[in-house]
């Protein structure tokens, strides 16, 4: 009787699944031959299939297409990509291609917009939606794009005050949104969001400073995000009636609000036991929005998303080799890689986050269970359970071939929060990343973003080199 990783899986999952699947003994994702890729490349490893992006956003709209037509809504749907996910050219241009709108978080966001509109790769029709707490190097940029003849720039007021900002420097007809200040979810350390204005203000708000001043500002969006993000539970449900609600009361004495935005929150397959039914989720949402506006004799809003980790989580890859084996005890044989976890999947050590852990290979060899330890000298460099169980279990490291292996869909945030290009913790360099998309002919090609971190350029930064 055999007892492989390979029999491990298919006793547990249904595999192959979409874009991942085992072919002559080595695991290929979206079709990549990942061992040519790491023959080639070595490793650790970063691997960007930007084709995946495209893909996410297609399906995205695809399915909000059929539930407008299955509800017969009379709104339209309109894709944002939250540039907080990952702001890196490569990721945008290729988001930009499949006629999206962008949505910010920060004043240098706005630097992000202008290169993007020199190089012609967006319009000043695009929508862009400003959210975060703003600080007046943001509020003036958002000034700038609008007095330049940005058209669709619309900030989401965190609050009451930020108002004054804009009708000081905004010189043009101005488009507002209002964030409006979620309650928590129960287990929350906190009742209120900290973002947004209370929804119990928000009609006061509006007629004491935006009524009777359509010539100069007109309120078009209310925007809403839950942290815990898009989920088929009472809570969300409850909050998203709450903001419908809200919507229709102001609809009623501000016709100029045509515009319903439920932020992101989609979530993105970290287990080969995912399971989401997006469909489901997105059809619902639909006819939830239309009922209540039916009920409340009101137009149906446009609907608005801001789809960050779905848009790039599931097209990136972190590929690391097993350079040794440590029984520390009877129970517990640690694998060591050769990189870090805090360094460069940091999700993984600040708040427990799990991704999709397989190996490249040996999907024949006989499996045990282990625990994953990077090479900083940190006694949090870990990696012990997975999102469907409390263990990690993977093929036993033998023969002379080392054992691969890789976390997949880890494409958004995990630069951002690691710091890219910077500093690391014990100075474990940043690896190698290497970009796959088609070229101009159609044709799928690999390439080096940027090579693995140099001892050098970290001396610089911390003063040792002039």
């Amino acid at each position: 009787m055999t007892n492989s990783y390979s029999d491990l899986v298919q006793q547990t999952f249904n595999f192959p699944q979409e874009g991942l699947e085992v072919k002559d003994g080595y695991l290929q994702f979206n079709g990549l031959d990942l061992k040519a890729l790491i023959d080639k490349y070595g490793t650790p490893l970063k691997l960007s299939y930007l084709p995946k992006i495209g893909m996410q956003i297609n399906k995205a709209k695809e399915m909000f297409a059929k539930a407008i037509k299955k509800h017969k809504y009379e709104g339209e749907y309109f894709y944002c990509y939250c540039t907080k996910s990952s702001h890196f050219a490569f990721v945008l241009e290729e988001a930009l291609e499949h006629n999206i709108h962008l949505e910010t978080s920060y004043a240098y966001d706005i630097e992000i917009i202008k290169k993007l509109y020199e190089k012609k790769q967006i319009t000043k029709d695009i929508y862009i939606i400003c959210n975060g707490f703003k600080e007046k190097s943001y509020t003036r940029r958002i000034a700038q794009l609008i007095n330049g003849g940005f058209n669709n720039v619309i900030p989401v007021l965190d609050n009451k005050e930020e108002l004054a900002a804009y009708k000081k420097s905004v010189k043009k007809n101005l488009k507002l949104g209002i964030r409006v200040a979620a309650e928590e979810e129960p287990t929350f350390p906190f009742y209120t969001s900290r973002l947004g204005i209370r929804a119990k203000d928000i009609l006061e708000f509006y007629v004491d400073e935006i009524e009777g001043n359509e010539d100069k500002f007109q309120l078009k969006m209310l925007h809403i995000f839950l942290n815990k993000g898009i989920k088929d539970d009472i809570y969300y449900w409850s909050e998203l009636n709450k903001i419908t609600n809200l919507y229709c009361q102001l609809k009623k004495i501000c016709p100029e609000l045509d515009s319903l935005n439920i932020g992101g929150g989609f979530p993105i397959k970290h287990s080969l036991g995912f399971e989401y039914d997006y469909q489901f989720m997105i059809t619902e949402i639909v006819g939830v929005i239309k009922t209540a506006c039916k009920k409340a004799k009101v137009p149906m809003p446009h609907i608005f998303t801001e789809f960050g980790s779905y848009t790039v989580g599931e097209s990136m890859a972190h590929i690391y080799s097993v350079i040794g084996q440590k029984s520390q005890n009877d129970r517990e044989m640690w694998y060591m890689i050769n990189s870090s976890f805090i360094t460069t999947l940091p999700d993984t050590w600040g708040i427990g986050e799990r991704f999709l852990l397989l190996p490249i290979n040996k999907w024949d060899q006989d499996y045990q269970r282990v625990v994953l330890g990077g090479i900083t000298c940190d006694s949090h460099d870990y990696y012990d359970s997975e999102e469907h169980i409390n263990e990690v279990f993977l093929p036993k490291a033998n023969g002379d071939e080392p054992l691969y292996l890789g976390f997949f869909h880890t494409g958004a945030y995990q630069d951002q929060i690691s710091g890219y290009g910077g500093i690391k913790h014990c100075l474990i360099p940043s690896p190698k990343h290497v970009i796959i998309e088609y070229d101009k002919n159609g044709k799928l090609i690999d390439w080096l973003y940027a090579k693995e971190q140099s001892a050098q350029s970290m001396l610089k930064i911390l003063g040792y080199i002039k």
